[in-house]
């Protein structure tokens, strides 16, 4: 596995990559990886000849400073995570390195952007589409694996590529969870033992909300009160939205007639916590 901390760098390795007849995978990241980065790595280490991971703090993305300045860095347990889930290429910039000079020029994600995390979060998704733009720029690769867990960024990124004719295949990846169903997030390492027990709750409100809508249920109103019922079980647990969404546009429903998912975004003391569940009619 070679890691490398240029642009330059990681074009030359792909490139090579290329010329050896080789399919590229790329799953992006901002490390601290988890068991559900892991995943993503594995699958693109299986469909694809050579994986770049990135493992890059993106600062354009977040909302508060503090925020950013508390995002764990596990630069060397990421790299041993990365090769032992068969990454070839690991990609680690500098915030010089992504951002040479302040930004003039920026992706605007539009309206799948706007709601839920968007409403609470405004600029991040801004970011987001902006850096992963810069990224795909860089490592241009055959694919890029996200996480179902992100289920907003995904469609955000997904509606970026397709809008701007991006020659990059978006390949979504189920979420992983632990074993009382809480999703995997770097977040999850800030929570106590009590908080984590407690957010457990989220998934059991989304698995709710799903039973209503396996059981026929199409009124958003019902679907969304029956997760609203499970979660308030859970006093410490607060809840920033619950809405159910169009799966594509992320625009929030009255009544489900096509595919939608059920999204959450709750706090614990100080840790945001986001999680979704996916429903087909039919």
């Amino acid at each position: 596995m070679r890691v490398m901390a240029t642009i330059a760098g990681v074009r030359e390795a792909v490139r090579a990559a290329r010329c050896e007849g080789r399919r590229v995978g790329f799953v992006p990241t901002m490390g601290a990886l988890h068991a559900g980065h892991v995943s993503l790595i594995a699958r693109s280490a299986a469909e694809c000849g050579a994986t770049v991971v990135s493992i890059f703090v993106n600062p354009s993305q977040f909302n508060q400073a503090e925020d950013f300045e508390r995002y764990p860095r596990t630069l060397e347990r990421d790299l041993e995570a990365c090769r032992a889930a068969g990454a070839s290429i690991v990609f680690a910039p500098s915030n010089e390195e992504m951002y040479p000079r302040p930004l003039s020029t920026w992706i605007e994600p539009g309206a799948v952007a706007e709601h839920l995390c968007g409403r609470f979060r405004p600029g991040h998704f801004r970011g987001v589409a902006t850096v992963v733009a810069k990224l795909f720029h860089a490592v241009e690769a055959d694919r890029a694996y996200f996480g179902e867990k992100d289920a907003q960024q995904l469609a955000v990124i997904q509606t970026m590529v397709a809008e701007l004719n991006m020659a990059v295949e978006i390949v979504p990846v189920a979420t992983v969870r632990e074993a009382g169903g809480l999703a995997m997030s770097s977040r999850n390492e800030r929570l106590g033992a009590e908080e984590r027990r407690a957010a457990t709750v989220l998934y059991a409100g989304l698995r709710a909300a799903l039973a209503r809508l396996e059981a026929g249920e199409r009124e958003a109103r019902v679907v969304r009160e029956a997760a609203l019922e499970t979660v308030g079980r859970e006093p410490s647990v607060r809840v920033e939205y619950l809405e159910v969404a169009d799966a594509g546009t992320m625009q929030p429903v009255e009544r489900v007639s096509g595919p939608v998912r059920v999204l959450v975004a709750a706090w614990l003391g100080g840790v945001r916590l986001i999680d979704n569940v996916g429903f087909v009619p039919g």
